[in-house]
């Protein structure tokens, strides 16, 4: 995401103007939309138009139009955002409080103008506009004949390309057939991987298989890339599998991103919950009264949470957030689009590792809580 102005004054009211440059940044846009903004944005629009013998037709134009906000659809598979609303500014093209919808497009900006922009969004369009935040780790999921392409975002989980291929069974006597077919395959996934993992930006490629699918590929990978000298995998070729496994600094590049510290603390979570009980609370009422007791060392909720459209529910929120940074707590804020966010929201989409127990008489009881 490009940022190329923002208008925030004292009051926390004003305008930002964004250019989305790839897929992912549809969702954080997404995330920034709220009922009741105003969008303006360049769109296409279908008009009538009447010829001089009287003759009426219509045909497609591009403008740009100012709506106000009504609904906001997201196609997480296809990271499409339609935004549905209003015009509230003049156009030559459309009348004013007539109903449009704005598909917001890559590479093209869009300015978003809210009444009250809080802690939440505004850090989210610093992450969104920050490189760091892109997708660091990619992910081959394969089996004999099939192959999933994935970049694990901070976000989502995107799938690039999908690789299917028909591999004959092995018969006594003669593999000629199978083995052919099979090299064909794993060369039609290392042109996936060449053509869809950007390596200045991908920390850690992860191959994962049943059974040994996923040694034989990275051999024929390794074996192939020194024959046809492709630099692109021998620069990044620099450990074994085993290595991997093994060695600390490999691991440490992997634990580094932001979907493998989500997992991670989700499963400190359920460890304290087992273990300790009284220092794992869920449940935004157990949480605040953590929080009020400046106990909390983490805060894990969900992004899901903040597009409320009850105004008082996401400010509710946004004030926990706010409130735990400044008593020096760490904050999480998991993706709905991934696993562990979806994990989360089993959990009332929020809770908190405390640094000591608080006598909530609450505890592991707070599962009952829905509110």
């Amino acid at each position: 995401m490009k940022l190329i102005s923002k208008d925030i004054e004292k009051d926390n009211a004003g305008q930002v103007t964004l250019i989305p440059e790839e897929a992912e940044d549809m969702w954080h846009t997404y995330n920034l939309l709220q009922v009741g903004d105003s969008l303006r944005a360049s769109t296409i629009r279908k008009v009538q138009t009447e010829s001089a013998t009287g003759s009426v037709g219509s045909n497609r134009v591009r403008t740009t139009l100012t709506i106000r906000v009504e609904n906001i659809d997201f196609d997480s598979q296809a990271c499409q955002l339609r935004v549905k609303g209003t015009n509230i500014q003049e156009n030559q093209y459309v009348k004013m409080g007539a109903y449009h919808t704005i598909e917001l497009e890559l590479n093209r900006k869009f300015t978003l103008a809210k009444k009250q922009w809080d802690s939440i969004v505004l850090e989210r369009i610093e992450q969104a506009c920050d490189p760091v935040f892109s997708a660091d780790v990619a992910a081959v999921v394969m089996q004999e004949g099939l192959a999933h392409i994935c970049l694990v975002t901070p976000s989502m989980t995107l799938l690039r390309a999908k690789i299917e291929t028909n591999i004959p069974r092995k018969r006594r006597g003669n593999c000629s057939q199978h083995e052919k077919a099979l090299e064909k395959f794993y060369e039609q996934v290392m042109q996936g991987i060449i053509r869809h993992i950007n390596f200045d930006v991908v920390k850690v490629v992860l191959v994962a298989s049943p059974g040994f699918v996923r040694e034989q590929f990275c051999e024929f990978l390794f074996l192939r890339a020194v024959k046809q000298d492709i630099k692109t995998i021998l620069e990044n070729n620099k450990y074994s599998l085993t290595e991997v496994l093994s060695d600390p600094a490999v691991t440490a590049r992997l634990a580094d991103t932001k979907a493998a510290s989500e997992i991670k603390s989700l499963s400190d979570f359920y460890k304290m919950l087992q273990h300790e009980p009284d220092r794992a609370f869920y449940g935004i009422k157990h949480v605040e009264r953590a929080n009020e007791a400046l106990a909390i060392d983490t805060l894990l909720v969900t992004d899901e949470l903040f597009r409320h459209q009850d105004v008082p529910t996401r400010s509710r929120y946004v004030r926990l957030v706010d409130s735990v940074k400044e008593n020096g707590g760490n904050v999480r804020i998991f993706s709905s689009l991934h696993v562990s966010g979806e994990q989360l929201n089993q959990l009332t989409g929020v809770a908190a590792i405390l640094r000591f127990p608080v006598a909530d008489g609450s505890g592991d009881e707070s599962s009952s809580e829905e509110d």
